[in-house]
């Protein structure tokens, strides 16, 4: 593999601190970007994320924020959207919407086998063939074996603990106040827009870089 791989989490807006991070970063050539989904929605401005995504030739994931949005604009079915939604449907720009249609749902790298995805996969099922409603979204399982958000199921365990690999897994999603490492997954959702970290992992020497939110943007 040439050049570095970065996966960072979710942006959520901040794009002050997703330049600070670039900047501390400094890209090289042969490197690789992979943001985790969720640039957008919550923080100052989601366009100026996706100009800086679009700027450094990103491998930007999908996420529940952006399908969200896709979906509203394609259903026009407004119970599709949740606050701030529409403040951010109304500034997305056409070569904005061309960026979020094309959003991968997961980056395979095989050599290292490790798996980028938004959120997660249900475990026990073959991870290539799970749906967006799925691996954009799922945060716990419940008793059923079936994805829930953990504020809907807070009982339930969080899919990563049951996950056992391989591949391994890079994810982002669940907001937590430090990065969640186990043998087969990390969580890099370092919770930036609620005044946490924005994180980035660095491979191949799994190395973390991290900046700290300017202020709370959003408290939940």
């Amino acid at each position: 593999m040439n050049g570095r791989l970065i996966a960072i989490g979710d942006i959520h807006g901040c794009h002050a601190e997703f330049a600070e991070l670039l900047d501390r970063l400094a890209l090289a050539k042969d490197d690789r970007l992979i943001l985790l989904g969720d640039l957008i929605n919550r923080g100052p401005d989601s366009i100026k994320v996706i100009d800086l995504a679009r700027a450094t030739n990103a491998v930007s994931l999908l996420g529940n924020h952006e399908l969200r949005l896709l979906n509203y604009r394609r259903t026009k079915d407004r119970d599709f959207l949740k606050e701030n939604d529409q403040t951010t449907f109304a500034q997305l720009r056409a070569e904005d919407w061309a960026y979020l249609e094309s959003m991968l749902l997961t980056y395979e790298v095989a050599e290292l086998n490790t798996v980028f995805v938004h959120a997660g996969f249900l475990p026990g099922e073959p991870w290539q063939k799970q749906p967006a409603s799925v691996v954009t979204r799922v945060q716990v399982i419940d008793r059923e074996g079936w994805p829930r958000k953990r504020a809907d199921y807070p009982e339930g365990p969080f899919w990563a603990d049951l996950w056992n690999g391989p591949p391994f897994v890079v994810y982002g999603h669940t907001p937590r106040a430090e990065i969640y490492r186990l043998k087969w997954s990390l969580g890099l959702d370092t919770a930036c827009v609620m005044g946490g970290h924005l994180s980035a992992y660095i491979l191949p020497e799994k190395r973390f870089v991290q900046v700290k939110a300017r202020r709370n943007y959003c408290a939940t």
